[in-house]
């Protein structure tokens, strides 16, 4: 009988990329059970659904702002949620998602181990605002010193943010990147006249989308295509006005994700100027610039120092001088249909080192390990 892998994550999981990648490599060697929001993932053994009514970020207030830290994780409603679910159940690998399920995995006591797969550097996700920095990153902490401590390996999405975790809780997590799974696409002819430029993710303020639509209306030639998550309604309604102003702007419904890379592949340059309005933000390596790659584009990022790393390592785009809208508008009318169509042939050599296949190989080695117990 193969191994039981138990996979924890407080995500929509048909919905998740990185949850679906870990699915898709494990599913075939182990017994997977996933653990989540929405209906079963495809080809999972079996699965528990968290209703959707457990918000998993609702800790108690009054708990968590008299560092009741042990209580407020007890009582949350997706922790709870889960706990009820798998009563009675025994585990032997348990792969958990994000800190906030370190410690239900701790409380599975899995017969073989643990990995933890730590999306991001927690303590600062969202250190722009008070309130997080005053009340929820000291609660963070705590996990970090009591749960991340305590398992049997752990991976990140940077380099960067894997060396902030050595330094300050005393392991190394490996480095999995965001990468998208390898497409069987090739570049698409780049049109003289008219540089069609896209931009796929969240609806965030804290994107500061509205320096790619400055950058875009002082550029003549430049379309952009946006495909957004509506994950923020004020700034979803401030970009479709933006749009109904500017033809050369154009807001789209977002795109399963499986249909997504073949969608930007009839684009020349994906863009995404990420300031860095918290620390996760400065050192972001995030799933759309792998998208565009795979895609076959080139791509534009600001100077946020994983991202322009590995597009001057594999020549694949263009690194802006900052994060403003004039510095963007320079790097788009300096570029020409040659120098487009050099990044667009560079993303196609560099599609198969960058892709989920090759990156992913730490987490196969991670459940490898504990499994052979």
């Amino acid at each position: 009988m193969s191994t039981r892998l138990t996979l924890l994550s407080f995500s929509q999981l048909r919905s998740d990329a990185r949850i679906l990648k870990q699915i898709e490599l494990f599913r075939d060697d182990y017994r997977v059970t996933t653990v989540g929001y929405g209906e079963a993932p495809d080809g999972v053994a079996d699965h528990v659904r968290i209703p959707d009514e457990a918000v998993a970020w609702r800790y108690d207030r009054a708990l968590v702002v008299a560092r009741q830290w042990r209580r407020a994780y007890a009582t949350n409603p997706a922790i709870g949620a889960a706990r009820a679910a798998l009563t009675g159940s025994t585990h032997e690998v348990v792969f958990a998602n994000d800190i906030d399920t370190a410690g239900l995995a701790l409380e599975l006591s899995p017969s073989k181990g643990i990995h933890l797969d730590l999306h991001e550097f927690a303590p600062l996700q969202h250190d722009e605002m008070l309130r997080f920095r005053l009340f929820v990153a000291p609660f963070l902490r705590w996990q970090l010193r009591r749960f991340a401590t305590r398992v049997d390996s752990t991976t990140t999405v940077g380099g960067e943010i894997a060396r902030r975790y050595q330094r300050e809780y005393g392991f190394l997590p490996e480095v999995v990147t965001n990468a998208a799974p390898y497409a069987e696409l090739t570049p698409q002819p780049v049109a003289p006249a008219t540089l069609r430029i896209v931009h796929a993710g969240a609806a965030l303020a804290n994107r500061r989308l509205e320096v790619v639509l400055d950058a875009v209306d002082a550029t003549p030639g430049a379309e952009l295509d946006l495909y957004l998550t509506p994950n923020d309604a004020e700034v979803m309604t401030a970009i479709a006005r933006r749009a109904r102003t500017n033809p050369r702007i154009r807001l789209h419904d977002p795109v399963p994700y499986r249909e997504l890379i073949t969608t930007l592949n009839g684009y020349d340059l994906g863009v995404h100027i990420l300031a860095p309005t918290n620390y996760n933000n400065r050192y972001a390596l995030p799933n759309k610039l792998f998208d565009y790659v795979q895609a076959r584009l080139g791509v534009i990022v600001g100077p946020s120092p994983e991202m322009a790393a590995v597009v001057r390592t594999h020549g694949v785009g263009v690194v802006t001088e900052d994060f403003t809208a004039d510095a963007l508008a320079r790097a788009l009318r300096d570029l020409t249909a040659d120098r487009v169509t050099g990044y667009k042939a560079a993303a196609h050599a560099a599609a198969r080192a960058l892709s989920a296949e090759e990156q992913i190989l730490p987490w196969r080695r991670a459940v490898e390990s504990i499994a052979a117990r």
